[in-house]
């Protein structure tokens, strides 16, 4: 998960005037900007939802060597939130060790946090390490359910491959999942995502993860699940 402030919220500052544009004494400036509510309220959300999953585990993702401001005022919210959750083991890594670690030790993992930046390029690693990005789900989370919240497969649109058949559908299936999750419907949820695991195990796989299936055959196979677990 990532929060939706620091890099992306920051100020951007190009100069007009003096007009340096195009000139070697043009410069550009990213001001990330870190909030102690809002780094305390993503970091609390991390730590339930670790506390939610089987594992309890969280890893909270930072690059506070170098970004001594910021990232270490991240790092010190992490450690005040991480006291009121006892029992969710935690520890702290470095943005590029990350990427060697989900890599090479991907089980070593469960719940992530970090900047929306870091989180943008860590998802998809991910997606990647998983097979496709067709297969990951994203979400822009409201915790405190003041504004709606917006789900979404992490390849976005997607126009490249539209009409084509070969969309992966997993990524749209597994959102709706966690749309469900979100609004309450956890019994749907977990219906929607057994199916999906099922007629993926079946071997119903389309091109990008090494099968053969459009995705219409792929999305008509977890329908068909999904209706037969209602008898």
């Amino acid at each position: 998960m990532g929060d939706r402030a620091g890099e992306f919220r920051g100020r951007v500052f190009r100069p007009w005037r003096p007009c340096h544009r195009g000139l070697p004494e043009e410069v550009g400036t990213e001001v990330a900007i870190f909030t102690r509510v809002g780094v305390t309220r993503i970091m609390r959300y991390a730590f339930r939802l670790a506390r939610s999953r089987p594992r309890k585990l969280l890893t909270v993702v930072t690059k506070s060597n170098a970004q001594r401001h910021g990232m270490v005022m991240w790092d010190e919210i992490a450690a005040e939130v991480a006291g009121e959750f006892p029992d969710v083991a935690w520890d702290k890594m470095l943005v590029d060790a990350m990427t060697v670690r989900m890599t090479l030790k991907p089980r070593s993992l469960d719940t992530i946090v970090a900047t929306n930046l870091h989180a943008d390029i860590l998802s998809d690693l991910a997606g990647a390490l998983a097979g496709s990005l067709g297969v990951a789900p994203t979400a822009n989370i409201d915790p405190e359910r003041r504004y709606p919240s917006m789900f979404e497969p992490i390849h976005g649109s997607a126009f490249d491959v539209a009409g084509k058949g070969i969309a992966n559908p997993v990524a749209t299936f597994w959102t709706a999942a966690q749309m469900l999750e979100h609004l309450g419907e956890s019994a749907a949820a977990v219906r929607l995502m057994s199916a999906v695991e099922t007629v993926t195990s079946e071997g119903v796989l389309t091109p990008d993860v090494g099968g053969t299936a459009t995705t219409q055959d792929v999305t008509d196979a977890v329908c068909r699940t999904i209706r037969g677990s209602n008898v």
